[in-house]
């Protein structure tokens, strides 16, 4: 239980990753990729959080993750930028919790994926959180835009939510739209997509 931890964090998350739209992985557990892999952009902006007496409120992160199939298979590559307003000990903190070190879902899983990690680095990190039209970037190395499906006959946008009444993996109820562009460039982790899925959402973490 999320008592049970002592860090919590309340994030706005900019999700964006290369399933067509619904994201197979968060319903049946296999991505929906051209490629049959899973590869994921996400920009987190601390709500209010903190780790022990470390107050981590305000803070960014980009985190990017590339699995050759389905997550849970692992074996995946991973990165976490830090925005470089943080202090050390607030780099630390998070990356404590975001490695799973501290224990806690989603966190506790989805450090265990991983084959190699690369991070925490430092950057200058931008995040536009918008219902359907949220942006990421880090210059040179990652640019992210989002937008919302538009209805083929009106041409109205298309308010889509996506909702785990009993509680999702990571979030319980997002605004779903697509992905504009989804693109980062940094050691092995290189890849650009468009037209994917795409996803706002407030989280809750530890979970469960």
């Amino acid at each position: 239980m999320a008592s049970d931890h002592d860090w919590h964090l309340s994030m706005h998350q900019i999700e964006n990753c290369s399933c067509s739209h619904g994201c197979g992985c968060q319903f049946s557990g296999f991505p929906t990729s051209a490629n049959g892999g899973c590869q994921a952009v996400l920009g987190f902006i601390v709500i209010k959080g903190h780790f022990k007496n470390l107050d981590l409120t305000g803070l960014k992160m980009v985190f990017a993750a590339d699995w050759p199939g389905a997550m849970h298979d692992g074996n995946g590559s991973g990165v976490l930028f830090i925005d470089n307003a943080a202090s050390q000990e607030q780099v630390v903190a998070l990356a404590t919790i975001m490695s799973g070190q501290a224990g806690g879902m989603p966190v506790e899983a989805l450090g265990t994926l991983f084959t190699s990690f690369d991070g925490p680095l430092m950057a200058d990190i931008t995040l536009d959180r918008q219902d359907y039209r949220s942006t990421i970037q880090i210059e040179g190395v990652v640019d992210v835009s989002q937008e919302p499906h538009i209805n083929p006959v009106t041409g109205e946008e298309n308010r889509v939510h996506i909702s785990f009444p009993e509680g999702g993996f990571m979030w319980n109820d997002g605004f779903a739209g697509k992905t504009k562009l989804m693109k980062i460039n940094h050691g092995n982790l290189a890849f650009e997509y468009s037209d994917t899925f795409a996803a706002n959402a407030v989280v809750n973490w530890p979970t469960g």
